[in-house]
């Protein structure tokens, strides 16, 4: 498995050189910094907490495999994923130029509290922010502050809802404005490369078919594939097993009908290579260089993987 080089030709079918077409990507002139946070957002007292924020628990939210086979479950599990399908769109409807990512939270905390949920991850081990914003070489965990999105830039939005007792994950990322044909196509590529892992997932096959659907996929586009961050079981849990590889890894898990987890691969225009910030929480590609990412929860029923946060 080669991933493809500058100097290849083009995926796309042009019989221009890769670099020449969907491949030239430029790192920032100014990489990002990190900006003002605003002090958390409150909850009205009415809106049931997740146990580690109830309890005031920093420990991380891992749980066994969730199978959801009662119909009053996956019925709390459908409406979970379906208000945080809305306040993500709610909130890539809101992108442009000149919005800030503490904006973007603000809009996003205001569409949980109006449908009744609590966003997963405020206060989930000191997290301030009720979404992940990340932006450009972000790869995930960015929080929300007062830096304005540029003409240019993307933004990855990760939204978790937590409501009726079940959780409801999901991201999708954005371009601000015009951006350039490379930065099109990894957002596209990134997608399509989520959609390709789902709709591999078979009743009793090992769950590795997802990373054997999106690894050579990205590769073929000239793209990396982070390995050391994946998709989670999800459900009455924030984070359970299994862990979701989506490279090529041996995996022991196996896919059973009613098993629920999330499929969120994070592609990188360069290295998959990263280091975090100070904060504990920002992680950035070591070459600044741009990253993607797309995630829905799924559940395995009639023997296959059906969306919920579609």
């Amino acid at each position: 498995m080669i991933r493809r080089r500058s100097n290849d030709v083009c995926w796309c079918g042009s019989k221009r050189k890769f670099k020449k077409c969907h491949g030239e990507f430029v790192a920032p002139l100014e990489p990002l910094r990190p900006g003002r946070v605003a002090p958390p957002r409150s909850v009205p007292d009415d809106i049931e907490r997740p146990w580690y924020v109830r309890d005031g628990d920093t420990r991380p939210d891992r749980a066994s495999v969730q199978i959801i086979d009662d119909p009053d479950e996956f019925a709390r599990l459908q409406h979970a994923c379906r208000v945080a399908a809305e306040v993500r769109d709610a909130v890539g409807a809101a992108v442009r130029p000149g919005i800030t990512t503490d904006d973007l939270d603000e809009i996003a905390h205001h569409a949980y509290i109006e449908r009744g949920a609590y966003p997963s991850t405020l206060h989930y081990q000191h997290f301030a922010k009720s979404i992940c914003t990340s932006v450009n070489e972000v790869v995930c965990h960015g929080i929300g502050d007062d830096r304005a999105l540029r003409e240019g830039d993307i933004v990855n939005v990760d939204i978790t809802a937590y409501i009726g007792g079940m959780h409801g994950d999901c991201s999708a990322t954005y371009t601000v404005g015009e951006v350039s044909m490379p930065v099109a196509s990894l957002v596209e590529t990134t997608r399509e490369a989520m959609l390709r892992g789902i709709d591999a997932i078979r009743t009793r096959e090992p769950l590795a078919v997802i990373g054997r659907a999106i690894q050579p996929f990205a590769y073929s586009r000239g793209l990396g594939v982070v390995a050391d961050y994946g998709g989670h079981g999800i459900g009455r849990h924030f984070h359970a097993a299994p862990h979701i590889d989506h490279v090529i890894r041996p995996v022991t898990h196996v896919a059973v009908e009613g098993m629920t987890f999330t499929v969120e691969p994070m592609l990188t225009a360069g290295t998959p290579e990263h280091h975090e910030w100070d904060d504990g929480w920002t992680v950035v590609t070591n070459d600044l260089l741009p990253t993607a990412q797309f995630e829905h929860t799924v559940i395995v029923r009639d023997g296959r993987a059906l969306i919920l946060t579609a």
